[in-house]
């Protein structure tokens, strides 16, 4: 007989009696607004910019006062500038000025591409010539330079070929052989190589290693491993910054009109000198640089569209 109030443990008799099952809860009501509100209950608020509005009329009615006064003003002389738009001088030194921005924009780049080899040369001492030349360049003024060439008859009498510090075979006569176009595509040329040196090589740089260590390995040449892996590839960062170095030479040219070269810039001077149509003959320059610039701006579109096959953008 058991002493304590327990009941007493043994196998259960009989089956289990399973809990009582309470009846599911109701689900929470969806409410209409907020969170869980359905797609098409959603209020759609757009974001409202007012104040981008506000600029917008007021850029627009400064444009059209702009568009009106240009129409309307007697003072530009819209019939002078047509009559002079085309002339024969002008367009004979809009040639001018392209052969300039051409010769200096060729020899410039041609130099420049040599001075960017030589700055990432192994060698101190064409590295130290590079450098030192692109610190001159990049130093003096432009129009200091187009002087100084245009002037070097004054140190220089003659030029001479032959051994160095020793006997010359045949000499120039300086005077005769830098004349005033000359000395205007030195100087455009070479002031343009120490930016072009630059341009080139940040666009060599921007190449990985690991492809010139590839190209070493498959031994493929040094020259044809620039000419096909290294330049395709630079090309990319160089044409936007050599554009903007075109366009500013193209622009730059009007600062030869010092030494008397019939350029546009200059040759409007002496039209507006003689008959006083300051302003319109301003307007032919300038429409004509924005011509060519807009030209050589659809130019490099093309050419960099075309550097860029292959390339995420």
């Amino acid at each position: 007989m058991s002493l304590t109030s327990d009941p007493p443990v043994g196998p259960s008799i009989g089956p289990p009696i399973d809990p009582p099952v309470e009846p599911p809860a109701d689900p929470p009501a969806v409410k209409e607004t907020g969170s869980g509100a359905g797609p098409d209950e959603l209020t759609v608020v757009p974001v409202r910019h007012p104040w981008r509005w506000v600029a917008i009329a007021a850029t627009a009615v400064l444009l059209a006062q702009f568009l009106n006064g240009l129409i309307t003003n007697p003072g530009w002389e819209w019939d002078v500038f047509a009559q002079f738009f085309t002339a024969p001088t002008i367009l004979k030194a809009v040639w001018i000025t392209l052969q300039l921005t051409f010769y200096g924009t060729a020899i410039g780049f041609a130099l420049g591409i040599v001075l960017a080899f030589m700055r990432l040369s192994a060698s101190v001492f064409l590295r130290t010539v590079a450098y030192g030349y692109i610190w001159a360049f990049r130093s003096i003024p432009l129009i200091v330079q187009l002087l100084f060439w245009f002037n070097l008859a004054y140190l220089y009498k003659e030029l001479q070929f032959g051994i160095p510090f020793g006997p010359g075979f045949f000499a120039f006569d300086t005077m005769n052989l830098v004349g005033a176009t000359s000395a205007a595509v030195l100087g455009l040329a070479l002031h343009q190589a120490a930016y072009a040196a630059e341009i080139v090589r940040g666009g060599v740089l921007a190449v990985g290693s690991g492809q010139l260590e590839a190209a070493a390995a498959l031994g493929i040449p040094k020259f044809r491993q620039l000419r096909r892996i290294v330049l395709p590839q630079a090309m990319r960062s160089i044409l936007p910054n050599a554009a903007n170095e075109i366009i500013s030479l193209f622009k730059g040219t009007s600062i030869v009109s010092v030494m008397a070269i019939g350029e546009l810039f200059y040759q409007v001077q002496v039209v507006y000198g003689r008959n006083g149509r300051v302003v319109p003959l301003l307007m032919v320059a300038t429409v004509w640089y924005i011509l060519l610039t807009t030209a050589l701006s659809v130019l490099q579109h093309y050419v960099e569209r075309h550097y860029a096959k292959g390339a995420v953008r």
